[in-house]
């Protein structure tokens, strides 16, 4: 995914406390066209504070905030966004077709009714009323919803919790598609598969700091392991005992482990399995290299409550 060089938000050493607690400490960041930027963090990184503050729901203390140029908090800004959050409160009793016409009504050049709920695969329920959906189908209509003002940026909180397997790979080729056409993308997500999938920016937020920022390799390279898989019968306990050898797991004949090196474990495990077949090595996925980050941070008092 390429990057437009328009920047559509920015914030420019901005900082937000919540009475004593610091949750944002001069945080700068900037999102430009066509690009995904995926928010990653613990609870309590900074993240919803973030957001919040591009969305124009809260007011930096210190800083500068900026949404299409101008003030996230005025109207011309706030209608070229298009936002999915983990609660929404829609009225139960209206019906899904009802949903989507009213949310359109509040933009200058909405989609066709009919473009929105294709997009997020609810045609099959518009006629139903918003309540007596499952959880799943909700959060579908929310990301119709999320989509149907043509956004130039899209805010996307948790977008696949509550979603079965099918529909979060719908949702995947959904925005994969609007990115396509220039939308820019921020993404929150503990689904770190995901942030893998859709992200080509990845930045790191903890006890209000960025702590890296930066495409998923990039991230993955500052990882040390690497990941070693083959079929072998050696006894994984065994293996698990080797100097070398940092973490093992079996699947039935295959072998997964990891370490910092990998040529010394690798010949002596062809030494001891002459029979070993199916060889891979490959490098630190997100989750591996998010863990190691997250833990070279020493703990401190700077953390927002939500």
């Amino acid at each position: 995914m390429q990057a437009d060089t328009e920047v559509l938000a920015s914030l420019q050493g901005v900082s937000k406390r919540y009475g004593r607690q610091l949750a944002l400490d001069g945080v700068s960041l900037q999102l430009q066209a066509g690009q995904v930027l995926a928010l990653l963090g613990p609870n309590g990184a900074g993240k919803t504070t973030t957001i919040g503050l591009l969305l124009g729901l809260l007011r930096a203390d210190a800083g500068q905030v900026r949404l299409f140029g101008h003030d996230p908090q005025q109207l011309a800004a706030r209608r070229g966004i298009g936002v999915m959050l983990q609660d929404a409160a829609l009225p139960p009793t209206l019906k899904v077709g009802e949903l989507l016409r009213l949310s359109a009504s509040y933009y200058p050049q909405p989609r066709p009714l009919a473009e929105s709920a294709g997009l997020a695969g609810i045609d099959d329920l518009l006629q139903r009323p918003y309540g007596k959906l499952s959880r799943g189908q909700q959060r579908r209509v929310q990301f119709a919803i999320a989509l149907c003002g043509r956004p130039r940026l899209l805010f996307l909180d948790e977008p696949s919790v509550g979603l079965d397997q099918p529909a979060r790979q719908r949702l995947w080729a959904t925005v994969r598609a609007l990115v396509g056409e220039g939308t820019a993308v921020v993404l929150t997500t503990h689904y770190l598969e995901e942030a893998e999938q859709l992200a080509d920016r990845v930045c790191v937020m903890q006890h209000g700091r960025i702590i890296s920022d930066g495409s998923v390799d990039a991230l993955r390279a500052r990882v040390a392991n690497r990941i070693i898989r083959c079929h072998t019968r050696l006894d994984v306990d065994e293996v698990a005992g080797w100097p070398d050898v940092q973490q093992a797991s079996r699947d039935g004949e295959r072998l997964q482990l990891s370490s910092t090196r990998v040529e010394a474990v690798v010949r002596r495990l062809l030494d001891a399995d002459p029979q070993l077949h199916a060889l891979e090595v490959q490098a630190a996925g997100l989750g591996e290299a998010f863990a190691d980050l997250s833990a070279g941070i020493p703990e401190t008092e700077t953390c927002e409550a939500a």
